[in-house]
């Protein structure tokens, strides 16, 4: 398994952050490149493992869905519509940043896990396809510090 990570220092607070990567159904509404994005299912447990959603990305489509969820630090969910043989996670990470009231905001990590079938070149696959899509890790991290300064001012 290959893993990219991106991490990030917000102003605002954990509870804005989570609030926005907990609306799960949501993410075309301050996720820059995200044209639409609905939820396929509906889960009435808690946590909502195996929640569904279908995002749109220009002419890509993904369905991603609920892998691990505990509120409010972890959200963590698998991403179908990839190439074959691949095995697509984007995990996010969310804590406060400092100790002290003195030193509010939060760290956000994002990392994405690829794992293959593709035999021997496996490994070499895994790095590649980790890294490509990781691209959008970047924006997908400013795109939260911008919707979360909205949402704290």
């Amino acid at each position: 398994m290959a893993q990219v990570s991106r991490t990030c220092t917000l102003s605002a607070e954990p509870a804005a952050v989570w609030a926005l990567l907990a609306d799960f159904g949501d993410l075309a509404g301050w996720a820059a490149g995200v044209d639409h994005c609905c939820l396929l299912n509906h889960v009435e447990a808690k946590p909502p493992l195996g929640l569904t959603r279908r995002v749109q990305m220009g002419r890509d489509t993904v369905v991603e869905t609920i892998t691990d969820y505990r509120a409010p630090h972890v959200l963590q969910y698998e991403i179908a519509g990839l190439p074959p043989r691949l095995s697509v996670s984007n995990r996010w990470d969310v804590l406060p940043r400092g100790e002290s009231p003195t030193d509010p905001g939060t760290t956000v990590t994002l990392t994405t896990s690829v794992r293959t079938t593709a035999g021997p070149l496996g490994r070499i696959l895994e790095r590649i396809a980790a890294k490509l899509v990781a691209r959008r890790s970047a924006p997908l991290l400013d795109s939260l510090a911008t919707a979360t300064e909205r949402v704290s001012s």
